[in-house]
């Protein structure tokens, strides 16, 4: 009787349904903590909205609290980083990370890169092409030239975009393909 247990497949459900929720919430543990730090654990602006969005996602209440009162007390300092490649077609992408560690995430980046078949830009060389917007979401880059991308191409960006994506230090990735 194929199918018959239903606990089987709800635990492979509840398996893929939790990494997905994990990883929204460790980048948004980093977005807490890097207000609260910016903040020093007290009430401003950015770390209301970075709350908010935490609960948008319904993250509980405690490990909100604890990104606050982990990221108040002095020790490590998180990040924001920019990266710049190009990537199938010619399709730039600007890719921000969140990180205590510069050396570990720009080897991580480079290496999904290299894996894929593409290697890191030089500073500037990208960025020419986008414009950073004010959104109520935040600051994000929005393209001001897009590149037309073949299928095969667009199914390659796709996939290096996922696999930039699935890294816990990459916060957000913007490409100017159509």
């Amino acid at each position: 009787m194929s199918g018959h247990n239903k606990w089987a497949q709800i635990k492979h459900k509840k398996a893929i349904t939790d990494s997905k929720k994990s990883k929204i919430f460790s980048k948004l543990v980093r977005f807490i903590a890097v207000e609260a730090r910016l903040s020093g654990g007290k009430d401003s602006p950015g770390l209301r909205s970075a709350i908010e969005k935490a609960k948008k996602v319904n993250m509980p209440k405690d490990i909100i609290e604890k990104a606050v009162k982990k990221a108040s007390e002095p020790g490590v300092s998180m990040e924001t980083i920019t990266y710049e490649a190009y990537g199938p077609g010619g399709v730039g992408i600007i890719i921000e990370t969140l990180t205590d560690s510069k050396n570990r995430t720009a080897q991580d980046v480079k290496h999904i890169l290299v894996k894929n078949g593409f290697a890191l830009a030089s500073i500037g060389s990208v960025v020419w092409s986008f414009v950073k917007e004010k959104t109520s979401e935040g600051l994000i880059w929005k393209p001001t030239t897009l590149v037309s991308a073949s299928d095969e191409d667009l199914e390659l960006l796709e996939k290096l975009v996922d696999d930039l994506e699935e890294n816990d230090d990459v916060q957000d990735v913007y490409t100017n393909a159509e």
